[in-house]
């Protein structure tokens, strides 16, 4: 009977025994129970192993710190998170700071732009649109006199005027000069002659109130020998302007 190690083929004859390459390859081809187990546990193993790694690379800076470094690093932080609220707190405070300046600029540039174009109507240099009063001058039994004419305008002005043209041609302003002349009057160089028509842009009842009071304008033109005509109007238009290159309004040298 041949011993342990040697086997016979079916002719006979003695063969030899398997190698280690063989009984593994037999094995994982028919893999015993135990053998499944242990393979089952090596692979838990080593996930657990390999989980384990990555979670000590996520962060472990603070793993291995005494608890006097945990709280030193947390004053740390709240002493940096103070730090940065102070500079939002002033930035804040530069922008708000910013924009109050930027809305007072822009106040006073409309300030400066109003001003200017109340200036620029008072010299005459702009038409003006707006409510007021025309006054219609005829001359019926006599002529009008230069000094009544100068009386209406100043009383006008006192009211509140804030645009005066005489006859659609003449603009009058604080320089502007009347002269008696024949066949009429001349207002800043211009011959202007009768009817006389006064368009004048301000608050109309107040206008018109200023020509009207015992012993006014309208008395003296009355008494002139002309008929006064006064319309109150929402809306009129002046459209003549005064060149400033006349020599009356041009602006005086150095020194004068």
């Amino acid at each position: 009977m041949p011993d342990d190690e040697t086997r016979s083929t079916p002719t006979g004859t003695p063969a030899h025994p398997p190698s280690g390459r063989e009984r593994l390859l037999a094995a994982l081809k028919r893999p015993a129970r135990a053998q499944a187990v242990v393979a089952v546990l090596l692979a838990v193993v080593g996930f657990s192993a390999v989980t384990q790694v990555r979670a000590n690379e996520v962060d472990d800076t603070y793993a291995g710190l005494r608890e006097q470094d945990l709280i030193d690093v947390l004053n740390g932080l709240a002493g940096t998170a103070q730090r940065a609220e102070t500079e939002i707190s002033r930035l804040e405070t530069t922008r708000q700071g910013l924009q109050s300046s930027t809305d007072s600029r822009q106040a006073a540039l409309a300030q400066a732009q109003e001003r200017s174009d109340t200036l620029a109507v008072l010299a005459g240099l702009v038409p003006v649109t707006g409510p007021g009063i025309r006054i219609t001058v005829k001359e019926v039994t006599g002529e009008v006199e230069l000094g009544s004419v100068l009386d209406t305008v100043q009383e006008l002005r006192t009211a509140g005027a804030e645009a005066i043209q005489i006859n659609g041609q003449v603009r009058l302003v604080a320089q502007s000069a009347f002269e008696e002349a024949v066949g009429g009057l001349t207002v800043d160089g211009t011959l202007l002659t009768a009817p006389f028509v006064i368009d004048v842009i301000g608050e109309p009842h107040t206008l018109a109130g200023s020509l009207s009071f015992p012993r006014g304008p309208a008395d003296q033109l009355a008494d002139d020998g002309a008929e006064i005509e006064v319309e109150e109007l929402t809306s009129l238009d002046i459209e003549s302007v005064v060149d400033p290159r006349q020599p009356q309004y041009a602006e005086p040298e150095p020194g004068q």
